[in-house]
């Protein structure tokens, strides 16, 4: 059966692409709006027309509303956007790997239809942003095509092999295009499965698909290019640094959170401060000095991994069925994300005590983000101890989930998992609590 939309397109006869005007009823108003014809969305009533507007913005309008239409310009063939020449190499130049996984970073427009797809390769994209050719010479590879909510364990093994491969050829560094969402999850992973790392590994992405004047896609991979042959030899994401395009920030991996839907400088480090403010004209400044510096040797891949890691965050009225149903299904690791200084509700406990008797390492988050689990002040905390939580200081939730899945893939020995976890292998823990870190 046909929706209202089809039949409408149909009737006027409208293509995906075509540049029509449009004037709408509103009360005893008319609205004229001009655009491109969108592809209906396929999981919608299909009561509205699509259209893409000049500014990049996508609106909907009523068909019921709609008074008149006029097709200004019927749609064009999408130019075909291919790649075969051989990429430019500038002698004296560094070289940088950019590995592809999708995201917005690595979306294009269909000039056909006006829709964004994730379906950039990492050679489009670096063809898209030509600067980054005279900072280095490019090797793209495309590794997958996902967005970054379909990021798991097994693609962090595959991005942390292929890493390890181009620094090991020679490369001097290497660049990830990484959708935002999972962004730090990415991050912490590559931090604890790269060892030995003596190059500078470098994820960013993009809050702005590139059809949007708004885009922040190119001046993050340029910053990002930069920070790839640079002095810092740690897993680092790089992205705006304030809403302007001004200058970027460069993220320790094990320190970093997306911490808005939306904005352009939407990454920030936590309970820490950044690497470095990054420049699109090159220049670097290092905020701190106790970064991990270029060396010598191989990089080695350990990506051992425990799937069966879970976290649980807690709020009022959460039960033990939670905790319970996760071990009866025989998770090895849980993460809680408690609330303040790292608190359960009391009537939790037996059952969080029963679960580390049966081998389950529970580990001990904040939600309150910034801070520092601290179980010594208050009864329940002391009674956490007691039955065998892992405080995890001021580590991330999510990269304490990353890291206990990494500590349970070497050992399932509860006091050496309390001694890895508790162990900084990659800045995950802040020695001290700072307290010019808070965001305000």
């Amino acid at each position: 059966m046909k929706r209202k939309v089809d039949e409408f397109m149909e009737k006027h006869g409208l293509g995906v692409g075509d540049f029509i005007r449009v004037v709408k009823r509103e009360g005893d108003e008319r609205i004229t709006f001009e655009g491109l014809v969108m592809p209906p969305y396929e999981l919608s009533p299909g009561e509205t027309l699509t259209i893409k507007l000049d500014n990049g913005y996508n609106i909907g309008i009523l068909i019921d509303a709609i008074e008149s239409i006029e097709i200004l310009e019927k749609a064009k063939e999408a130019p075909k956007m291919e790649f075969k020449e051989v990429l430019p190499r500038k002698e004296g130049l560094p070289s940088v790997t950019i590995l592809g996984t999708g995201g917005t970073i690595a979306s294009r427009i269909d000039y056909k239809t006006g829709a964004v797809h994730a379906a950039f390769t990492a050679e489009e994209l670096a063809k898209a942003v030509p600067e980054i050719f005279d900072i280095a010479n490019i090797t793209p590879k495309l590794l997958f095509n996902i967005m970054s909510e379909d990021m798991k364990s097994e693609y962090w093994k595959k991005i942390a092999h292929e890493t390890a491969k181009a620094l090991n050829s020679g490369e001097d560094g290497v660049v990830i295009a990484h959708g935002t969402d999972t962004m730090g999850y990415t991050a912490a992973a590559l931090s604890f499965m790269l060892r030995n790392l003596t190059k500078p590994v470098v994820l960013v992405g993009s809050q702005r698909s590139s059809d949007r004047p708004s885009s922040d896609a190119a001046m993050n991979l340029i910053c990002a290019t930069r920070m790839a042959t640079a002095d810092a030899a740690e897993v680092i994401v790089v992205m705006h640094g304030e809403t302007s395009d001004t200058y970027c920030l460069a993220h320790r991996g094990t320190k970093v959170r997306k911490m808005h839907t939306s904005r352009r400088d939407t990454f920030r480090s936590i309970n820490d401060i950044p690497i470095a403010k990054v420049w699109p004209n090159g220049k670097i400044e290092y905020l701190r000095d106790d970064y991990r510096k270029r060396g010598e040797g191989e990089v080695e891949v350990d990506d051992k991994f425990e799937e069966k890691v879970a976290i649980l965050k807690i709020y009022p009225g959460v039960t033990s069925e939670l905790l319970e149903f996760l071990v009866d299904r025989g998770y090895k690791g849980i993460v809680i994300e408690g609330t303040g200084l790292g608190h359960t509700p009391n009537d939790m406990i037996p059952a969080i005590e029963r679960a580390v008797e049966n081998g389950v390492a529970v580990c001990m988050t904040s939600q309150c983000l910034y801070g520092r689990v601290n179980l010594n002040v208050y009864s329940t905390g002391r009674r956490l101890l007691k039955a065998g939580v892992i405080p995890c200081e001021d580590m991330l939730p999510e990269t304490a989930y990353v890291k206990l899945g990494w500590v349970l893939g070497h050992t399932d020995d509860l006091e050496e998992v309390r001694r890895m976890m508790l162990t900084n292998y990659a800045g995950e823990i802040t020695p001290y609590t700072r307290f010019d870190t808070f965001l305000r």
